[in-house]
């Protein structure tokens, strides 16, 4: 029974084993006769070479002797423009409600550090081949056939210079152009099969191992891309050092000098025909630093430059772009390390010594147009008119002229013409009184800061109040630095008159005349604020009466009164016995706010009497101690 189990089972197996066999059998002769596209296979997984490592970090090396030289120069001289101009800052300033805030200090560096600094940026690593590449050992091809056979394959060329295709034998390709690699692999495979389609591409390229020597921050030997160049292989190693040349930059392949590449060439032309693509084994050679000289000031790209043999300051500054916008274009300045010891700095007049040569550690600046003040007597005045005038508007007038001036290129006032009202502002009182009102907003800061810090608090009761008084101090604070000054000068003029102070003008004033006021104001701690019809011979005491007078908690003795040319009278201005009532006499004008304040230093009963209680209490206290110490 075992013997017969056994049998069975061998049949069985066997029978498995030829079906399989005739299934084989039948694709075979399927694929020959053209019934369906023979699918290839390869033989071993190509692993392609590793890729090539990108351009490590930015340029390492650290500012020269030179460049820090030049930088403590340019901030030196920045520090020097921004005390000269501090007022003309704080107008800009003032303009926009901002505090000035001190210019920065460009980075003095030399020039093409930059594009060192972006080498990971700048170094391709998915280059487009060109069609003249010859393919060599190491280079990964893609071949995609499909049709009559179906086929999806990357191959490495190896050194014997072939590529493998399954059921299609080695192929030769080693030397072979780019733009004839698809042709040459197609006769091969022609020779195998028919009616098929095919594609070629390169996919990871060969490595090519070059040196890097020289003065940079890390030589030494680097595995590039075949399509690699020399500036490529420069950025790997960092770039040139403080010491290096950016213009004496060789290529040199066995003992000759293939190339000789100047960076500013490429950084200033857009010319790389230097630029030579490296081979294996290639030296990269980075001499020393040439003669170096700086361009700072009013240029568009202020920094230092490397110079050839021959070249000028004509040179230098198409190298630095030309002047900026608002530069003096006909001087320089030129500090040279060799008059030191005597007259240490020379201006050069433009164009004349634009030829001159320069010498190692020169030292040239471009002076601003702007930023120096220039004589008020000599510059004509833009001035605005607004308000009761024939004309208002925006005037450039002559450097003498005065306020009259300008109302007769307005054309004059019109018959409506409050003149007593007139508002003056000038811009140079506006940022003065800027700088004064900050001033007194941060002693004011500080005083009510120290009052409430050295303020001493016995109960929480009292602590909560204090630090109720410090949160309102702050919100008081927050409020008041909104506020603007607006540069009005205040006219001293009687209140009939009909006509302006021959004033001398300035740059930025106004002007602006009102109409004739209907009204006078009464605002603060009164029972009804608002505005009211003026009327002749009425006093201050009257308009006060019609607004329900001083309320209970109104400080009755700092009643002022703002007159429409902008000066201000106030009831603490009086002196003696009847102060109040002499205030309360003046006589009303058009356009006059009065305003009622809030006393401060309000006590209510109940604080009052709490405090007293308190005073009492230790007082019996103290007497019945003293009794217990008598007895």
């Amino acid at each position: 029974m075992l013997l017969r189990l056994r049998l069975a089972r061998a049949l069985r197996q066997w029978a498995q084993g030829c079906c399989l066999l005739a299934c084989a059998a039948l694709a075979q002769a399927q694929g020959e006769t053209g019934a369906g596209p023979i699918r290839l296979r390869q033989p071993v997984q190509v692993t392609p070479p590793a890729p090539i490592a990108t351009a490590v970090a930015a340029s390492e090396s650290a500012a020269g002797e030179f460049e820090r030289y030049v930088q403590r120069l340019a901030e030196t001289a920045l520090m020097q423009e921004q005390g000269a101009l501090q007022d003309a800052g704080r107008n800009d300033a003032s303009r926009s409600g901002t505090s000035p805030r001190p210019p920065e200090v460009p980075r003095i560096r030399r020039f093409g550090s930059d594009l060192m600094a972006r080498a990971d940026d700048l170094v391709d690593t998915h280059p487009l081949v060109p069609a003249d590449y010859l393919v060599k050992p190491g280079d990964e091809i893609v071949v995609t056939l499909w049709g009559s056979v179906d086929a999806d394959l990357r191959a490495v060329v190896d050194r014997s210079g072939r590529i493998v295709i399954p059921r299609v034998g080695p192929v030769f390709v080693s030397g072979v152009r780019y733009e004839d690699l698809p042709g040459t692999i197609s006769r091969r495979v022609g020779q195998v099969f028919k009616n098929f389609e095919l594609a070629v591409s390169l996919g990871q390229l060969r490595a090519v191992r070059v040196y890097v020597t020289g003065y940079v921050p890390r030589p030494g030997a680097y595995s590039v891309s075949s399509l690699s160049t020399l500036a490529t292989a420069l950025m790997r190693a960092g770039g040139p050092l403080a010491s290096g040349s950016f213009r004496n930059i060789q290529l040199r392949r066995g003992d000759q000098v293939v190339s000789q590449f100047d960076l500013y060439e490429l950084l200033l032309k857009g010319n790389r025909s230097a630029d030579r693509t490296v081979q294996p084994d290639d030296v990269v050679l980075v001499g020393p630093v040439g003669p170096q000289v700086a361009l700072i000031g009013s240029v568009n790209q202020p920094a230092i430059y490397e110079l050839k043999p021959g070249e000028t300051v004509a040179d230098v500054l198409r190298m630095a772009g030309g002047f900026s916008a608002l530069a003096d274009r006909s001087r320089l300045s030129m500090e040279r390390l060799d008059d030191r010891a005597t007259v240490r700095v020379r201006e050069l007049a433009l164009p004349a010594e634009t030829t001159l040569a320069l010498a190692h550690g020169d030292i040239l600046r471009a002076f601003s147009a702007v930023d120096a003040l220039l004589p008020a007597q000599r510059q004509n005045k833009r001035v605005r008119i607004e308000g009761e005038v024939q004309r208002p508007g925006d005037y450039v007038l002559p450097p003498e002229s005065s306020i009259r001036d300008a109302l007769r290129a307005a054309g004059g006032m019109t018959n409506a013409a409050y003149v007593y009202g007139t508002e003056f502002s000038r811009e140079t009182v506006r940022v003065k009184q800027q700088e004064n009102y900050d001033r007194a907003l941060r002693d004011l800061e500080t005083e009510l800061t120290r009052a409430t810090n050295t303020q001493r608090t016995a109960t929480a009761e009292e602590a909560g109040s204090v630090v109720a008084r410090s949160n309102a101090t702050a919100r008081l604070i927050d409020r008041l630095r909104s506020i603007r000054p607006n540069g009005r000068v205040v006219l001293q003029l009687p209140s009939q008159t009909t006509d302006l102070p021959d004033l001398a003008l300035e740059d930025g004033d106004r002007i602006y005349i009102p109409s004739r006021y209907t009204t006078v104001g009464v605002f603060g701690s009164v029972f009804n604020s608002g505005s009211y019809l003026f009327g002749d011979g009425r006093m201050l005491s009257d308009y006060l009466r019609l607004a329900g007078g001083p309320t209970r908690g109104a400080d009755a003795d700092s009643v002022f009164v703002i007159r429409a040319n902008g000066a201000v009278i106030s009831g603490r201005q009086q002196s003696g016995w009847f102060a109040g009532d002499e205030f309360a006499r003046i006589p009303a004008l058009p356009g006059d706010t009065l305003f009622v304040p809030e006393e401060v230093n309000k006590t209510t009963f109940l604080q009052l009497a709490k405090d007293w209680t308190q005073i009492l209490y230790q007082l019996g206290l103290g007497v019945a101690g003293l009794r217990a110490f008598s007895n």
